[in-house]
């Protein structure tokens, strides 16, 4: 956890006198709890239409596997039909890919379900991030710690500036996590029975940097 702060003075031609703008910072590492596996389907038929119900057959065989799996969630993902052509510009054949995603904050459950899917379907991703409420529980516990800094440094600055306390003129508190955390997997390109997954994928998650900045001004008073 790291904590920062600092203040600086503000020109007297635009601010009445006594002023101080300052802002302060605390920051979390907090594991991530959420996986997202991406699982793909990739065809090429001679003509959209039926290329389009093969993509959707699938699919939906997919969706109707998860349903009902305790812990995992599945949705649709991206779907993409288009064209492929010869030399001469003509078009030969249409080419298709179509994902569902599987979604939980039980890793085990997720890579079974996932490793049982592989049998219609390649792995394409993994992605980790933090579910919404560790992330709000975060920013609670560390919005009283920038808070406090905020505070601590208007009266530090007051005090040096020789004023003997202040008053708050405006704040900002704002809120910031990372990105989810990407893990590319390599997808077998021939799918059967020997491409099947064994055993669950062995997973791990990583962390989120959980921030919280806190800006605004004081009027110090003497």
């Amino acid at each position: 956890m790291t904590q920062g702060a600092f203040a600086q003075g503000v020109n007297p031609s635009t601010q009445p006198s006594g002023v101080l703008s300052l802002s302060a910072q605390a920051s979390l590492e907090v594991p991530q709890d959420v996986v997202d596996i991406t699982l793909f389907y990739e065809q090429e038929a001679p003509d959209a239409a039926s290329l389009t119900s093969t993509l959707n057959q699938h699919a939906d065989a997919a969706l109707r596997q998860a349903k009902g799996v305790d812990h995992v969630s599945a949705h649709s993902g991206a779907f993409t039909v288009y064209p492929s052509t010869d030399r001469d510009g003509r078009i030969s054949a249409w080419r298709g890919r179509t994902e569902v995603v599987l979604e939980s904050k039980d890793f085990e459950a997720a890579t079974k379900l996932a490793g049982k899917m592989t049998d219609s379907m390649q792995v394409g991703s993994v992605t980790f991030s933090l579910s919404p409420e560790a992330q709000r529980a975060a920013e609670q516990a560390l919005s009283t710690q920038a808070i406090a800094s905020f505070r601590k440094q208007a009266q530090d600055a007051a005090q040096a500036f020789g004023y003997n306390g202040y008053s708050i003129r405006e704040v900002n508190v704002g809120h910031n996590g990372s990105p989810p955390r990407p893990v590319m997997m390599m997808a077998a390109r021939n799918v059967g029975a020997d491409a099947k997954m064994a055993a669950p994928m062995a997973l791990e998650a990583g962390t989120s940097t959980v921030t919280v900045n806190v800006s605004g001004s004081v009027q110090m008073s003497r």
